[in-house]
């Protein structure tokens, strides 16, 4: 296993203290996992999509209008 070191805001870092319990390193493995199945997830669901970014930028425009609209009648 390799080491990597991470800096963290001095705040966080005393957060973190309070919960001493915690292996912060397996927390940080972790979420470093999850972050890479994610973006490998969507690296494979573009590779197999036909539409563009100009048209994916247009159709969530799209949905992002729709929603403001149905959250602003509640």
């Amino acid at each position: 296993m390799v080491t990597v070191t991470l800096s963290v805001p001095i705040e966080l870092k005393k957060r973190m203290e309070q919960f001493p319990e915690i292996n912060w390193s397996e927390v940080a493995r972790q979420a470093f996992l999850e972050k890479i199945e994610d973006l490998l997830f969507l690296e494979d669901f573009k590779s197999k999509s036909s539409i563009t970014t100009k048209e994916a930028l247009v159709q969530g425009s799209e949905v992002d209008r729709s929603l403001a609209k149905r959250y602003k009648r509640r």
